[in-house]
C-alpha cells in the first residue's frame, strides 16, 4: 500500500542530502520490479539492470559493444561464445569479478526458469580468471543479447536474499529500499565506468497521479507520464518523447472452449476468438490512428504487427485497418449475422462477445480498450472493456481478450509470441497457438548462422505466401499502437543521446543514467 503523497515527499526529503552538498536526482518513473533486483530471475530483461553490469550492453544507436568483455566470438558451428573479460571490474563491496562469477552466473539464470531465457544453454565454464565460455546445446541466434542483459552477480554471496539486497559491479549500489515507497541508490566506488555526476538517485514510486504532482511541486527531475499528459509539463520541465519499439494489441485466445485448463486450473479457449473470421474482422476494422490520437494524445504510430518497423518485421502480414465495411463481409461470410437485430452479431446461437481485459492502473491500456470496444461495436462485435488487477489478468488471459505489449532489441520475442513450444508459458503465447509451419520457420530463424541470414525466416514466420502469424494468416494478435514514451525532465537535466526503448515506460529510460549531467548552477 503506497503511502499519502505529502508523506511520500516528507520521508523522501529526509532521505536526500543537504543542498549545501553535491547534486542528487529524483526519478518517478515507475517500473518498479515486484520480485526485486536479480537478474538471474530477470531483472534488466528490459532496459538496464541498474546495480549490475553485463558482459555486453546496446548503444544507443543499438549496436553491442563491450562492457565486462574486452573481446568475444562465436565459433563456426554456432555453439560457443568465447568472451575476455576486463580485469579491472569490482563489485560494489570490492571483491574483483572473474569468469567464475559469470559463469555461476549464467549457469544460475539457466536453472531459474526466470525472464532470462537461457534453456539452450548447456554449460558456463571459466577457462581463467578473464576467459569464459558459454556452450549452447543448439545454434540460438538470439542468445547475444542475453548477453547484453543479464547482469552478473558474485559467486560468492548471492543467496536467497540477494534480490532485495543487490551486490553487483554496475554503476550504483543500493542505499535502500522501500517496497512500494521509494528507491535510493547511490554511486559504485567501485564501477570501471568512470565518474557519475550524482551523489545520490531517488526512485519515487506510486501512481502516475502521485508523480505528476511530485513534478508539479519541484520534487522530482524526471517523471513518466502517459501520452496523454506529456504535452502538459509545468513550468521548469520540458517534455521528452523518446521513440521506442514497445507496443500495444489484443491477443486473442486462439483454441475453442472445451473444458481444458492450465495447471493452475484457469480456462483455456474462447469460441468466439477461435473463429479466424472474428480475429481478421477486428485486424480489417480497427482505426490505428484513431486510436493513436485517442489514448496516445498523437504520440506514437499505428502498430500492425510485433515488431513494426525492424529488420525482422515483415510489412506483407499486415492487413490495412479503419475498413469496417470490409470487416462485416469477411464476418457475413463465415455466418457472423445480427439475427435478433439486438446489434451484436451471432452464429449457431454464440454472441460475439467477449471481455478485452487491461490493468486497472494503466490508463493508457484503458483507452485502448475503451477505444477498440467502441470501433468494434460498430459492426457488430461486443467486446466489453474490464479493468482488473494482473492477477485476475493472469487467471484469464488464456480465454478472454487481453491488452497487452511487447517490444524488443532482439526477435526473441516473436519466438516466444507465437512458437507452440512457449503456449501458455507466462505472458508468451497466451492464446495458446500452435502451427507446425510457422514453429517451423522459427526455428530455422534461431538456426541461422547469422542475424541477416535469419531475416527471411522470421519474416517467413508472420506470412510466407501461404500462412503465418500474421493477419493474413491465423491473426494471433490484432495490433494496435506503438508508443512514444513520454517524460517531463528538469530545464536543468541533459539526459544525452537516448537508444530506442524497449517495453517498458520505466527503467529503460536509466540505460544511459550514468552520463547525464545537470547544466544548472
Amino acid at each position: 500500500m503506497l503511502r499519502p503523497l505529502s508523506t511520500a515527499v516528507v520521508a523522501l526529503s529526509l532521505l536526500l542530502p543537504a543542498q549545501s552538498e553535491a547534486r542528487s536526482l529524483v526519478l518517478a518513473i515507475g517500473g518498479e520490479p515486484d520480485g526485486g533486483f536479480d537478474p538471474v530471475m530477470g531483472w534488466g530483461h528490459y532496459g538496464n539492470p541498474l546495480f549490475q553490469s553485463t558482459l555486453l550492453r546496446y548503444d544507443a544507436e543499438l549496436n553491442l559493444v563491450g562492457d565486462l568483455a574486452t573481446d568475444w566470438s562465436l565459433s563456426d558451428d554456432g555453439l560457443v561464445w568465447r568472451l575476455s573479460l576486463r580485469e579491472d571490474a569490482m563489485f560494489s563491496d570490492g571483491t574483483p569479478l572473474t569468469a567464475e562469477d559469470v559463469a555461476f552466473t549464467y549457469t544460475a539464470a539457466s536453472e531459474a526458469g526466470g525472464l532470462a531465457d537461457l534453456t539452450v544453454l548447456s554449460e558456463a565454464r571459466a577457462l581463467d580468471n578473464a576467459t569464459v565460455e558459454l556452450q549452447l546445446s543448439e545454434p540460438r541466434i538470439t542468445f547475444v543479447s542475453r548477453l547484453a542483459t543479464l547482469g552478473i552477480v558474485p559467486a560468492a554471496s548471492y543467496d536467497e536474499g540477494y534480490a532485495r539486497q543487490p551486490v553487483g559491479s554496475g554503476p550504483f549500489q543500493m542505499v535502500e529500499w522501500r517496497e512500494g515507497e521509494q528507491l535510493v541508490v547511490e554511486p559504485n566506488p567501485h564501477w570501471h565506468g568512470g565518474e557519475i555526476a550524482f551523489e545520490r538517485v531517488s526512485f519515487v514510486f506510486g501512481s502516475e497521479e502521485a508523480g505528476q504532482a511530485l513534478a508539479r511541486t519541484g520534487a522530482a527531475d524526471l517523471v513518466g507520464v502517459p501520452p496523454s499528459m506529456a504535452d502538459a509539463a509545468p513550468p521548469g520541465m520540458k517534455v521528452l518523447h523518446v521513440e521506442t519499439v514497445d507496443n500495444r494489441g489484443l491477443a486473442f485466445p486462439m483454441r475453442p472452449r472445451a473444458g481444458e485448463t492450465t495447471e493452475a486450473g484457469t480456462p483455456i479457449g474462447n469460441d468466439v476468438t477461435a473463429d479466424r473470421a472474428i480475429r481478421v474482422a477486428i485486424n480489417q476494422a480497427l482505426d490505428r490512428g484513431a486510436l493513436v490520437a485517442l489514448a496516445l494524445n498523437g504520440h506514437g504510430r499505428p502498430a500492425f504487427g510485433p515488431a513494426d518497423g525492424l529488420p525482422w518485421d515483415n510489412p506483407e502480414a499486415a492487413i490495412p485497418g479503419n475498413d469496417p465495411a470490409a470487416a462485416m463481409a469477411t464476418l457475413e461470410a463465415a455466418g457472423w449475422t445480427d439475427s435478433d437485430g439486438d446489434g451484436i452479431r451471432e452464429k449457431e446461437g454464440l454472441k460475439a462477445a467477449f471481455q478485452v481485459l487491461y490493468p486497472a492502473s494503466d490508463s493508457t491500456r484503458q483507452a485502448l480498450a475503451l477505444g477498440a470496444s467502441e470501433q468494434l461495436r460498430e459492426i457488430g462485435i461486443d467486446a466489453q472493456p474490464t479493468g482488473s488487477s494482473w492477477d485476475e489478468i493472469g487467471a484469464l488471459m488464456h480465454s478472454q481478450v487481453v491488452v497487452l505489449g511487447w517490444g524488443a532489441h532482439d526477435p526473441s520475442e516473436i519466438y516466444y509470441l507465437h512458437h507452440g513450444d512457449y503456449a501458455g508459458v507466462d505472458y508468451y503465447n497466451t492464446g495458446h497457438y500452435a502451427k507446425p509451419a510457422v514453429d517451423a520457420h522459427l526455428d530455422a530463424a534461431e538456426a541461422a548462422t547469422g542475424f541477416d541470414e535469419s531475416l527471411a525466416e522470421w519474416q517467413a514466420a508472420a506470412w510466407d505466401g501461404e500462412t503465418g502469424f500474421g493477419p493474413k494468416g491465423d491473426a494471433t494478435w490484432a495490433w494496435m499502437v506503438n508508443l512514444e514514451h513520454a517524460y517531463w525532465v528538469s530545464s536543468c537535466l541533459d539526459v544525452g543521446p537516448l537508444q530506442i526503448h524497449p517495453h517498458g515506460h520505466g527503467f529503460p529510460i536509466t540505460h544511459d543514467l550514468p552520463s547525464w549531467r545537470w547544466t544548472c548552477e
